[in-house]
């Protein structure tokens, strides 16, 4: 039998192409590549140029499954003056243009990366998000987010295409940039960061276990029309994320210990009061109903996948 097509839109970005890679290693699916431009893909698996917003039924020809990865990204340094505005014209208007021809086409089930932002931005102490809680996004982001999972819903009711939501953490692994990044190059020259004196917890994942779920939820029966959050299921506080990577950097993280209070006001002086907030507190997900509904639980352990990450980094910086 020919493996089932599964197309996957952004697959040039961080999460896009390593699902198109998880997918041509396990051989249980045949990954076609969706991108704007060029792409390393080209000549590993079917690749088309694809831009959202202009998708054609005839681009999903004998397509089963639509990975739909491709988005506006939250950024840290907005230039749109309606910042909503243009995400919603990538995030919801695009996003429901390529569901509706993806049911035109046939497609049997839509899987949309969304975002923990629809969630939130923070959780109390012992009060973790859940799938299920009443949505609350904050920024124009996490709105665009909202609302093309609200619609992709009602466009699957009415067509019979399954929906299946992801919200995802913070992802890192193996060629992860923006901040993650920049804690890694710190943590590398060996700089003394004050960040020791923060008590929070924070649910991130690695893109192994993201991807890992992804290809569970692209046939598993119990995933049609479900929501679902994701992570490494070990939450961590920044001092022990820093010391996790520090230590698979083969450094020595210098942390002192200023207190939460002070750090907030600080970046509040500069500016950057929101990369404070996210700094110091706390963002933690259950996962439970992954592992009730499918079976699933993370493969990849926090250390080994530091590990990954921190290697990349030093196999790629250092030469």
């Amino acid at each position: 039998m020919t493996a089932p097509k599964v197309l996957v839109t952004g697959a040039s970005g961080f999460v896009g192409e390593a699902v198109v890679f998880r997918l041509l290693l396990g051989r249980r699916f045949m990954p076609v590549a969706a991108v704007r431009g060029s792409t390393c893909l080209q000549g590993l698996c079917p690749v088309v140029r694809f831009q959202l917003g202009a998708a054609t039924a005839a681009q999903m020809t004998g397509v089963q499954v639509i990975v739909h990865a491709a988005a506006r990204v939250h950024v840290m340094h907005e230039t749109e003056q309606d910042a909503l505005t243009e995400f919603r014209r990538v995030n919801v208007d695009g996003t429901l243009q390529l569901a509706r021809m993806a049911a035109q086409a046939g497609v049997k089930r839509f899987v949309y990366i969304s975002s923990i932002k629809v969630n939130g931005e923070r959780t109390a102490a012992g009060r973790p998000f859940t799938a299920d809680d009443v949505a609350a996004p904050l920024d124009p982001y996490g709105v665009s987010k909202h609302e093309a999972e609200l619609a992709l819903m009602l466009l699957g009711r009415e067509t019979g295409m399954e929906i299946v939501i992801i919200r995802p953490p913070l992802v890192y692994g193996p060629g992860v940039k923006a901040n993650f990044l920049s804690l890694i190059k710190w943590l590398d020259k060996g700089l003394i960061l004050p960040l020791g004196g923060i008590r929070n917890q924070r649910s991130m994942v690695s893109i192994g276990n993201l991807v890992d779920l992804i290809e569970t939820c692209l046939d598993h029966p119990g995933a049609a029309w479900q929501i679902f959050l994701v992570s490494d299921g070990d939450d961590l506080s920044t001092p022990r994320l820093l010391r996790h990577l520090a230590s698979a950097l083969g450094k020595k993280a210098w942390l002192l210990p200023v207190p939460s209070v002070l750090l907030t006001l600080g970046a509040a002086a500069i500016g950057k009061r929101a990369v404070a907030r996210r700094v110091c507190e706390s963002l933690r997900v259950d996962i439970s109903k992954n592992r009730e509904l499918l079976g699933w639980v993370p493969p990849i352990d926090v250390d080994t996948a530091m590990r990954r990450t921190a290697g990349h980094f030093l196999d790629t910086h250092t030469k």
